[in-house]
């Protein structure tokens, strides 16, 4: 009994300390590993930012080494199947009529291919995650590997993937806002916006953008701000795990009433 109320206490001492901490906000540069100086440029953006690395691309291993030698972390954009079979296939794409074996096979040649990876978030997947026995193959996999956190890149409101990453024990959270889904400055800037906005009444946020050269210069210009408009920008793994140890203080409390 007493353990228990140790252990709410500091449950109870860790969330006034997240109320008190400024509004958090996470970027995710994806679609890394085709083009080398995209991905250089955007490895060199000031702050925490992580780099999701596409498995197949030529220059994935490079700019995942590069990117860890800088001190940024590294991510998986792991490739899974789309609903439109217009998009074209990224190699070692997860694909809703593999096996289970087939699945986990394709996976762990994905992390291989990505060095220094702490963490995996979906590249396309509209289709695949919102399957809950291929999901949980996924989660499964995650958990295999050691250590590494899940994104949701929630490329479809359909997904399910953050509830079976919820329930399989995984330290996840959903992105937010897609930076540059709105071609041209004024869309980045509404997108930073919002990002800020819901940082604001949440307490975090996370924002993906793509090493497009109007993004990058975006991003070079305003992350330095943050600071100065009352923003912390912090790495994603950082705000993972606050949550993932939040939700499980929280689900301490329940159990206890």
């Amino acid at each position: 009994m007493h353990a228990l109320r140790a252990i709410l206490i500091a449950a109870l001492i860790m969330s006034s300390q997240a109320f008190a901490q400024p509004p958090r906000i996470a970027i995710i540069i994806d679609d890394l590993g085709y083009d080398r100086e995209a991905g250089e440029r955007a490895i060199d953006l000031p702050g925490p930012l992580a780099y999701a690395i596409l498995p197949g691309a030529p220059r994935a291993r490079y700019l995942a080494e590069r990117a860890h030698a800088m001190g940024k972390e590294v991510m998986l954009h792991l490739p899974l199947q789309a609903a439109d079979r217009n998009e074209p296939a990224e190699p070692g794409v997860l694909q809703l009529d593999m096996t289970e074996r087939q699945f986990s096979r394709a996976f762990r040649e994905s992390i291989d291919a990505v060095p220094y990876v702490v963490g995996v978030n979906g590249h396309m997947g509209s289709l695949l995650t919102r399957h809950p026995g291929h999901m949980r193959w996924l989660m499964d996999e995650i958990i295999a590997h050691g250590e590494l956190f899940f994104v949701d890149s929630y490329t479809t409101i359909a997904s399910i993937a953050l509830r079976t990453a919820e329930e399989r024990g995984v330290p996840a959270l959903r992105r937010d806002v897609f930076l540059d889904a709105e071609p041209g400055a004024e869309g980045l800037r509404r997108a930073m916006q919002r990002l800020k906005r819901i940082a604001a009444q949440r307490g975090f946020a996370i924002g993906i953008g793509h090493p497009y050269p109007e993004t990058l210069a975006f991003l070079q210009e305003v992350l330095p701000a943050l600071g100065r408009a009352g923003y912390e920008l912090v790495s994603v793994s950082e705000l993972v795990e606050d949550q993932h140890s939040a939700r499980a203080g929280n689900d301490l409390v329940s159990a206890a009433e």
